[in-house]
């Protein structure tokens, strides 16, 4: 946390600004580890209602933030949210996650998908990261995310999750036309979001490719990221000292490819150690993670040391603080302020 009239820790960092400690939150952190939001999703069952009420939204955005102080928050949505205003209808099932109407099969239905109005078909996003930015002043950092094109493009044509890809995949190969007619739509209308969610009051954006590590390197570069970089170059033209951050699960293959994209930061999960990530990912490339959070059954001591091991060994390699800016983010739980890192936690 920093003083009122200084910009907060996070946005300092991730400018590549020299700083204190490494910022410290969650990158999901709503959720029912809460008393607070389980009482709330009993009154609110849909995830739609939570996340699309603003007043909800901004309570359960708020309430880690009230009970840890992490220096950053979150918005509460999904990486789908913007796709009803694409044309795409969908719901969002609680423990079966988004659900497609109609999936996106043919290239008459993706000439039919619509350009994005957020303050149309989203008009409580403005409202919630208004309100978000009023209530922590220069205390923390407000965090806005998106879904990336061939993540968002899968569920789109999947019409749900799926643990193959098989159907996208088939696209990709024996049509692979359609589909990056499809991509290159859903990175325009991405850029469109990212840009509203800074003008409505979002410091950083996080860009979660989530699938994207279900790709060969080879099809990464195909169908992921000329994508990404579509969006990154868009958003970069009408504002450029946003930073922008880049998250793929199961990325460790994909580190130096993930760093072409034009993002400033590259999130790293714990598959890959965190010196030989910035080695590859080289000095001036920001990077947040990475611990597992497997950890977290552990003792405090061990967490601690989990923790404190990526630093040293930067350190040991006489990385400067301002180009091995680490971004860990705090586990749910009441240790969260001794233990620093991400939980992949449903927000469900």
């Amino acid at each position: 946390m920093t003083g009122s009239n200084q910009t907060p820790l996070l946005l300092r960092a991730a400018q590549g600004q020299a700083v204190e400690r490494p910022p410290v939150w969650m990158m999901r952190q709503a959720g029912r580890y809460m008393k607070a939001y389980r009482d709330l999703r009993e009154k609110y069952p849909s995830f739609r209602d939570r996340s699309e009420i603003p007043e909800v939204a901004i309570e359960v955005s708020l309430q880690p933030w009230r009970a840890f102080q992490p220096d950053g928050v979150i918005l509460f949505s999904d990486i789908v949210t913007p796709l009803p205003g694409m044309g795409v209808a969908m719901d969002i099932a609680e423990g079966k996650g988004p659900m497609i109407d109609a999936p996106i099969r043919t290239q008459a239905q993706i000439d039919a998908l619509s350009t994005l109005n957020p303050d149309e078909s989203m008009p409580y996003i403005r409202q919630i990261l208004g309100a978000l930015r009023a209530e922590v002043g220069n205390q923390s950092t407000v965090l806005g995310f998106v879904g990336a094109p061939w993540t968002l493009a899968a569920y789109i044509v999947e019409g749900k999750g799926s643990k193959t890809y098989a159907i996208i995949k088939n696209m990709a190969f024996s049509q692979p036309a359609m589909l990056h007619s499809l991509l290159s739509k859903i990175a325009d209308n991405i850029a469109i979001y990212v840009r509203h969610q800074i003008d409505c009051g979002a410091q950083v954006v996080q860009l979660f490719d989530s699938w994207a590590g279900q790709l060969s390197p080879q099809d990464y570069r195909t169908f992921a990221l000329p994508y990404q970089q579509q969006i990154v170059r868009q958003v970069k033209q009408t504002h450029p000292d946003t930073p922008l951050i880049l998250l793929v699960s199961g990325s460790a293959g994909l580190l130096e490819i993930m760093g072409e994209s034009g993002v400033d930061i590259i999130s790293v999960d714990w598959s890959v150690d965190m010196a030989d990530a910035r080695r590859r990912l080289g000095p001036s490339m920001k990077v947040q993670g990475n611990v597992d959070p497997g950890v977290l059954f552990g003792s405090k001591a061990v967490i601690r040391d989990r923790i404190m091991t990526p630093l040293k060994k930067q350190v040991a390699k006489g990385i400067s603080s301002t180009s091995a800016t680490a971004f860990y983010r705090v586990p749910p739980k009441k240790t969260a302020r001794t233990s620093l890192k991400s939980v992949n936690r449903s927000t469900s």
